[in-house]
């Protein structure tokens, strides 16, 4: 699926595919506990924590690295992630977004950034959220996301933990 490792731009981000060279960036941004602090892996900020996130966003072959355009500063991650042809779907998330960023509209860009991309070629987009991730809830919940169901997920080499599926319709069926 080479459309999962786009260049995708917004007005103000870039999503540029994840490199293993893009290792000291990104997790000196995922190195502050506050951003995992409602994450189901709170631990995540932990150096070896945090390599086992890295390697699976690069064995996911739809990881991007998060670029704020206007300086170039590293701002996250994300990933597109367990493509199913049968239901032409796919999941968006692992997703996050360092502290001074937050608030400032970065999050619903970047989603619908990602959206409006993946919808040129599949029918349904997905979203695991931690239950406990009320920020990301929220966030998902505005951005018209429809809560499905709930679902144990083991993420990429780490214990399943509870999370509430959330969908998005393409309202132009492929």
């Amino acid at each position: 699926m080479s459309w999962t490792q786009s260049i995708l731009n917004s007005e103000r981000l870039q999503l540029q595919p994840l490199h293993p060279e893009d290792f000291g960036e990104v997790y000196a941004v995922a190195s502050d506990p506050l951003v995992w602090e409602q994450h189901p892996n709170k631990n995540r900020y932990q150096l070896k924590e945090f390599n086992t996130y890295f390697e699976g966003a690069l064995k996911s072959g739809g990881a991007y690295r998060i670029l704020e355009k206007k300086q170039g500063l590293t701002m996250g991650c994300t990933r597109y992630y367990e493509y199913d042809e049968s239901e032409n779907s796919i999941l968006i998330g692992y997703t996050f977004i360092g502290r001074p960023f937050w608030g400032k509209g970065y999050n619903q860009e970047l989603k619908q950034l990602m959206v409006e991309h993946a919808f040129q070629f599949v029918n349904i987009i997905r979203f695991h959220i931690g239950a406990a991730n009320f920020r990301s809830q929220r966030s998902i919940e505005k951005f018209g996301a429809i809560k499905t169901g709930e679902l144990d997920v083991a993420y990429f080499g780490e214990p399943a933990k509870k999370n509430f599926i959330y969908e998005l319709r393409n309202p132009i069926q492929r």
